[in-house]
Parts: structure tokens; C-alpha cells; sequence
């Protein structure tokens, strides 16, 4: 089991998360369309040869983003993966995945 976690603005969030839990993510045990999230304020500056969605080459950007956290299986985790990175509005969107280890590893 992983954690999927990623930035993306408000208005692509809700689009973003449908495409991941039809993916797999967000599942566990009896439950599905499991997600965690926070806004924050994301920052960046684009660089020469960069495409940038928002914000200017060589200027710093800031933005209203949401921290999208859901669990993923091993099954799902490199489409969703596939899928963020393609409809995610940003030209290098930012996640990062984490290794979950489930209650029963400590049952003997």
C-alpha cells in the first residue's frame, strides 16, 4: 500500500481526484473515494526552456494549491501515477509516493 500525494489549484482538483479514484486510488478495505486534503500556497520560477502554466520564465510564482493525500495499492500505483501526469494542468506537476504499512505487519 502507498500513499499518493500531489499539488494541483482548486479549480482542477475535483476533476483530478474522479480520474484517480476510477484509476484505483483512494480505496481501502470497505471504503473507496478515500482522500485527504489542505490548502496551501505553492511557490515557483520558472526556468529558461520551461513551459509554464502559470507564472513567467524567471519570475517567481505563487499559487492556491491543494495537498491531495490518498492511498493507492501496489496494483493501481503506476497508472495513477500515468494519469496525474497527464491531466494535471502543470508542466511538471509535484507529487511524491510513500511506502504504507498496513496494521496486520505488527499482528503475529
Amino acid at each position: 500500500m502507498y500513499k499518493f500525494v500531489f499539488f494541483i489549484p482548486e479549480e482542477y482538483k475535483e476533476n483530478m481526484k474522479k480520474s484517480l479514484f476510477e484509476a484505483g486510488a483512494g480505496k481501502y478495505e470497505n471504503y473507496d473515494m478515500c482522500s485527504f486534503e489542505v490548502k496551501g500556497t505553492g511557490q515557483f520560477r520558472p526556468l529558461t526552456g520551461s513551459d509554464p502554466f502559470l507564472g513567467k520564465t524567471g519570475e517567481m510564482e505563487t499559487v492556491a494549491e491543494y495537498r491531495i493525500e490518498m492511498l493507492c495499492s501496489a496494483e493501481y500505483i503506476e497508472n495513477v501515477v500515468e494519469i496525474l501526469l497527464k491531466e494535471h494542468p502543470y508542466e511538471e506537476p509535484a507529487y511524491e509516493i510513500y511506502k504504507v504499512y498496513d496494521k496486520r505487519i505488527f499482528q503475529n
